[in-house]
């Protein structure tokens, strides 16, 4: 699967990015090529500028794949799906700049971007609060 124009693929550069910028991560687990929620989410939402642009102004944003056509990048990835106990496709986990996981939900519960985007700022809304 190319790459999402915006986005990382490489958790531990991001997290090294947003202790620098003390910027939140916005992370997506995702099956590029098997799993329907997520290629709908891609295309509908995460591949779009409108969302990719005020997005990324908050968060630093990754993907990490899990595709069965690539057997290496999945396995790449495995370990991060095991720390962060994912149980299904596609999960977004916000983390703080420390790498602290402070929300999770799955992407497809907002299928549009300003759903999307509105959540976002929600879940930015509770964390300052906590």
């Amino acid at each position: 699967s190319k790459e999402l124009e915006g986005w990382s693929t490489d958790l531990e550069k991001a997290l090294e990015q947003a202790k620098k910028e003390k910027k939140p991560l916005l992370v997506e687990f995702t099956g590029s090529d098997w799993c329907p929620p997520c290629i709908a989410m891609r295309k509908n939402v995460f591949s779009k500028k409108e969302f990719v642009d005020p997005a990324s102004k908050k968060f630093i944003l990754v993907e990490l794949d899990f595709p069965n056509g690539d057997k290496a990048l999945k396995e790449k990835n495995q370990p991060y799906a095991e720390k962060y106990k994912i149980e299904g496709f596609p999960t977004v986990i916000l983390l703080d700049s420390e790498g602290k996981e402070f929300n999770r939900f799955f992407a497809s519960e907002y299928p549009k971007t300003d759903l999307f985007l509105m959540h976002l700022d929600e879940a930015l809304a509770n964390k300052v609060l906590d």
